[in-house]
C-alpha cells in the first residue's frame, strides 16, 4: 500500500471510501468516527485534520474534516477528488438561518450556493457561475431523510467569505444577508459553493446538508458545545446517504 503525499493529506488511496463525509470541526469527525462506525481508522492527521474510514452498516464511509471557510474546503476536496478517488463528498455543518420560518435545527439542503466569494475567478469564465449540488446525492439524500422520518428544507444558501466584518460596515453587512435573504437564499454558511464548484469542475458529485445553529433574522443561537455533538440527525442523514450511494454503485 503506497501512500500518496499532498501537502494537507498523507495517506494511500484506497485508505478513502468512495463517499466522505467533510465537517468543518475535526472534533466533529472524530465524534462521527467513534459514536456511528465499526472500527473506525486513523488514515489522516496532517496539521491536526483528522480523517477516519470504518464501517457504517457494512458500507466503508470516510469522515474528514474540512477546516473553515472556502479555501481549506477548496484545499482538501480538491485533494480527495484528484489524488484519492472519491467520488462523493457530503458537507456537514452549521448554518445561518436567512428565512424567518427556519427553526434551530432545521436540517437544510443545498440545493445551490450563491457565493460572495472570487473563488470561480480561476476558472476564466466571461460570466458568472451557479454552483449548485448533484441531483443524484440530493435525491438520493431526500430519499434517506424520509426513511429516517426527518423533516428537511431544500433550497440556496449563501456561502460566504467574512465571518468577521469591519465594525463601521455592520449595517451595510446586515442589509446584504437581508437582501439574499429577499431572494429566497435559505441560510449562510462559508464552504458549499467551493465544494461544488470543485465537484463541477472535475465531474463529481457533491451536497451540502447543514443544521440551523443560529438565525441572523431572530438572534436565536446555540452553543459551540451544542454545535459540535447535538446534530445528530445531520449526522445519520449524511451516513445513511453515504451508504445509499455506495451501495448502489
Amino acid at each position: 500500500m503506497s501512500k500518496e503525499y499532498t501537502p494537507h493529506i498523507v495517506a494511500a488511496p484506497e485508505d478513502f471510501a468512495k463517499v466522505v463525509l467533510m465537517p468543518g470541526d475535526p472534533l466533529r469527525a472524530r465524534f462521527i468516527a467513534e459514536n456511528y462506525m465499526e472500527n473506525p481508522r486513523l488514515v489522516n492527521n496532517v496539521r491536526g485534520i483528522q480523517g477516519y474510514t470504518g464501517v457504517y452498516k457494512g458500507t466503508p464511509v470516510s469522515v474528514m474534516a474540512s477546516g473553515m471557510g472556502m479555501p481549506s474546503m477548496g484545499i482538501y476536496s480538491y485533494e480527495l477528488y484528484r489524488f484519492f478517488g472519491v467520488d462523493t463528498i457530503l458537507r456537514i455543518g452549521s448554518a445561518g438561518a436567512l428565512q424567518a420560518d427556519l427553526p434551530l435545527r432545521r436540517i437544510v439542503l443545498g440545493m445551490g450556493t450563491s457565493t460572495d466569494s472570487n473563488y470561480a475567478h480561476q476558472y476564466h469564465l466571461p460570466g458568472g457561475f451557479a454552483p449548485l449540488c448533484s441531483y443524484r446525492t440530493l435525491r438520493t439524500c431526500t430519499e434517506a431523510a424520509k426513511e429516517l422520518g426527518y423533516g428537511y428544507t431544500v433550497g440556496n444558501l449563501l456561502s460566504t467569505d467574512v465571518f468577521y466584518n469591519d465594525e463601521e460596515r455592520l449595517p451595510e453587512i446586515f442589509r446584504s444577508v437581508e437582501a439574499y435573504g429577499k431572494m429566497g437564499v435559505l441560510a449562510v454558511e462559508m464552504e458549499a459553493a467551493a465544494l461544488y464548484m470543485n465537484a463541477a469542475r472535475y465531474g463529481k458529485n457533491a451536497l451540502a446538508i447543514c443544521t440551523i445553529s443560529d438565525s441572523l433574522i431572530t438572534g436565536e443561537a446555540l452553543s459551540s458545545a451544542e454545535r459540535q455533538e447535538s446534530f445528530t440527525e445531520m449526522m445519520e442523514l449524511a451516513l445513511l446517504t453515504a451508504k445509499k450511494l455506495t451501495d448502489r454503485d
